[in-house]
């Protein structure tokens, strides 16, 4: 999951936990992680509060779920920002990730009454002994594989992951609104002020040339002085590209917004692309 800033089809539904079939993950034991949760685990839920953005986030991803008592994969769960509220609405969701570091702030959250499964596994060979309706990837996670190989590679599990009529949500940086910040230079640098005084981040940003890498150094200030540090690598993708993963996995395209509050349509200068497919 990565550190960007953070409707449009039926009514939102809600389902008992006690109907909702749960899958078995059949993955290898051998998992390639990243790192990131190494850098961010003690300081994720600073960069990423649990504010009136998850609150959109799962009523959004909720009213895209088109059966949900088939069940639920979220792609990058990390700490469970999105998959804990939503499986109050929606009941079991499967939650992958490659770090040990997220997923155990995820275990410590977790109640006996709170229907999520973590799953230590690696989203490009992820697979499950039954399917769901409603797979997502969000927070950029999708663009934290470097190659379009391995972008393929994730749709082509979540696609198999999804039974008929099921949904993939894809959300991730909007290519066109990041290339416009950097004004025509490989590199810029920013500041986001947070709610709370004293707070924000900084963030060293550089495009890089190689596969339209998209390189971040980041500074957290908290308001009493000190600093955390981290620093991560993406791949910015185009909306076509992941439609293209789509297509080939099986996939139909069906819409895009730009951002999760308003369910604004989709545009060059939207601050994310979130992308959805059906399984026919």
């Amino acid at each position: 999951m990565s550190t960007s800033t953070p409707s449009t089809t039926s009514t939102t539904s809600t389902t008992s936990t006690t109907s909702t079939k749960r899958i078995t993950s059949t993955t290898s034991d051998i998992v390639d992680d990243i790192g990131y949760g190494r850098q961010f685990d003690g300081w994720y839920h600073r960069l990423f509060p649990d504010d009136a953005s998850v609150v959109a986030e799962v009523e959004l991803l909720a009213s895209l779920h088109p059966d949900p008592a088939s069940g639920t994969v979220e792609f990058g769960v990390g700490n469970g920002r999105i998959a804990l509220p939503l499986s109050r609405r929606v009941g079991r969701i499967t939650g992958v990730d490659s770090s040990p570091e997220m997923l155990a702030l995820l275990r410590r959250d977790l109640t006996e009454d709170t229907p999520v499964e973590p799953v230590h596994a690696d989203i490009r060979t992820y697979t499950a002994d039954g399917t769901v309706g409603l797979v997502y990837a969000i927070c950029a996670t999708l663009s934290m594989l470097l190659t379009p190989d391995e972008q393929r590679q994730a749709v082509e599990r979540a696609a198999d992951l999804l039974a008929p009529g099921g949904r993939l949500v894809v959300e991730t940086h909007n290519k066109p609104a990041v290339i416009a910040l950097h004004e025509g230079s490989a590199r810029a640098t920013y500041f986001s002020p947070y709610p709370e005084p004293g707070t924000g981040l900084q963030s060293h940003s550089v495009l890089l040339p190689e596969g339209s890498l998209w390189h971040l150094s980041h500074v957290w200030y908290e308001s009493d002085g000190t600093t955390r540090v981290g620093t991560e690598l993406s791949r910015l993708t185009a909306p076509e590209e992941f439609d293209a993963y789509a297509r080939a996995a099986g996939l139909e395209p069906e819409r895009r917004l730009g951002d999760w509050s308003d369910a604004a349509p989709y545009g060059p200068d939207s601050p994310l692309a979130i992308c959805t497919y059906v399984k026919p």
